[in-house]
C-alpha cells in the first residue's frame, strides 16, 4: 500500500522483513529483537501537551508488520553529487570537541557551524531530551539547518568516530522542499564510508508502523506563541546490545551493535544542539533553531530541555560538566540554563547567522 501525503511525499508501506536494513551483510538471518526500556527519571512535562504528528497521518496510516518509508525519487538521487554520496553527510558534521578544553580556530572552511552542549560520559548507553520544533528559513539552496542528538565513540583523528545521531532536519538538497524533518544517522568511520541518514543504506532495522524516518513533522512552533516539542530517547538495550530509538513514545526500532566499532560497547560523548552547513558558510543567513539567538529565551528562541544520559546500569541519570560549544557565537549561539523542576537540565540554541 501506498499513501500520499499532503506534503507531496508518497509512503509506501513495506513489509517489516522486506525494508533496506536487512540488506546488510551481517544481517541476513537477522530476527526482530524485543527492547527493554531504561528506568530512572522521566520528566513528564506540561509544557507542550500536543502530540506530535507527521503530515502523511492525515491520509492514512500503514497496516501492522509493515513499515512506512519515504519513497525516493529518482529525481533526488539524480540531484545528488553522485549516485554514492545521495543521503549522506560529509566529514566534519560534528564540532570539533577539542574547543570544549581548548579554544579552536573554528573550521570555517568545511561549511559546518554549530552551538551545541556536550558531555563526556563514561560507558555512556544512550540519552533522552526533548527538542523544541521550528522551521528555520534556508537562505541558500544547499544549506541546511539541524537540531540532533550525537552519541560518539572513537575520533575523528584515527578514521574510526562512531556516532549515532536523531533530531529534525530542514535540508531542501535532501528533501526537495523546506520542511521541518525527522531524522535518523550512523556512520562508524567518521562519515567516510560507512552509514546515512534514515533509511537510505542497511543498518537501522525499523519496528514501527507510525513514524516515517525523514517524514515531515507538524505543527512546528511560532515566534512568540504555541511551542512544540519532539522527545528523543536512543539507549542501548542490556540485553540485546542494540541501541534503540524511542521517538514521542513511539518504539521506532534499533541500530545492532554489530554494525559499529566503539558503539558495540558503549560511546564516551554526548552532544546536543544545533548545527548549520553552508558552502557559503559565514555569509550565509540560514537560521538555526528559531533564528533568534538564546538570550530572547521562551517562546523566542530554541531551546532542548530535560536532557538526561543513560548510564552503564541503564538508568537515566543528569549529565554532569556540561561544556558549551559556539566557536561562531556571532552567529549562532549556545546558553546553558540551571536545573529547573519541569525542565531539567536544557539549553537555549540558535542564531540567524550572518
Amino acid at each position: 500500500a501506498s499513501i500520499q501525503s499532503l506534503d507531496g511525499d508518497i509512503i509506501d508501506c513495506v513489509h517489516i522483513s522486506k525494508q533496506p536494513g536487512f540488506d546488510h551483510p551481517l544481517l541476513k538471518n537477522h530476527t526482530i529483537q524485543p527492547s527493554y526500556h531504561p528506568g530512572g527519571m522521566y520528566h513528564e512535562s506540561n509544557i507542550a501537551p500536543h502530540h506530535i504528528t507527521q503530515t502523511w497521518h492525515q491520509n492514512g496510516k500503514c497496516p501492522k508488520n509493515t513499515i512506512p518509508i519515504r519513497r525516493t525519487k529518482e529525481e533526488d538521487v539524480l540531484r545528488a553529487n553522485s549516485i554514492k554520496t545521495y543521503g549522506k553527510k560529509m566529514p566534519q558534521s560534528i564540532a570539533n570537541l577539542d574547543s570544549i578544553n581548548k579554544p579552536v580556530i573554528p573550521n570555517i572552511s568545511t561549511g559546518h557551524q554549530h552551538a551545541i552542549a556536550s558531555a563526556q560520559v563514561d560507558n555512556c548507553h544512550g540519552t533522552r531530551a526533548s527538542f523544541n520544533l521550528w522551521k528555520p528559513t534556508i537562505a541558500r539552496a544547499n544549506d541546511f539547518s539541524l537540531t540532533q542528538l550525537w552519541i560518539t565513540g572513537g575520533s575523528y583523528s584515527g578514521n574510526d568516530l562512531n556516532t549515532i545521531e536523531a533530531g529534525w532536519q530542514v535540508y531542501p538538497g535532501l528533501y526537495r522542499d523546506r520542511n521541518t524533518r525527522l531524522f535518523i544517522y550512523w556512520t562508524r568511520d567518521a562519515y567516510q564510508t560507512t552509514g546515512c541518514y534514515n533509511l537510505h543504506c542497511s543498518g537501522f532495522i525499523q519496528t514501527d508502523n507510525q513514524i516515517t524516518l525523514g517524514g515531515s513533522i507538524s505543527p512546528t512552533s511560532t515566534y512568540g506563541g504555541a511551542q512544540y516539542d519532539i522527545d528523543i530517547l536512543v539507549w542501548k538495550d542490556k540485553v540485546g546490545g542494540n541501541w534503540w530509538l524511542q521517538v514521542g513514545g513511539y518504539y521506532v526500532g534499533y541500530w545492532p551493535s554489530f554494525i559499529f566499532t566503539y558503539l558495540a560497547n558503549s560511546a564516551s560523548s554526548v552532544q546536543w544542539g544545533g548545527e548549520v552547513f553552508s558552502p557559503d558558510v559565514g555569509q550565509t543567513s540560514t537560521q538555526m533553531g528559531s533564528g533568534h539567538f538564546p538570550n530572547e529565551g521562551f517562546r523566542q528562541a530554541s531551546y532542548i530541555r530535560n536532557i538526561q544520559v543513560v548510564d552503564s546500569s541503564n538508568s537515566l541519570i543528569l549529565p554532569s560538566d556540561v561544556g558549551l560549544i559556539a566557536p561562531q557565537n556571532n552567529s549562532y549561539d549556545v546558553q546553558g540554563g540551571v536545573y529547573e523542576s519541569n525542565w531539567g537540565t536544557y539549553i537555549y540554541y540558535g542564531g540567524p547567522g550572518n
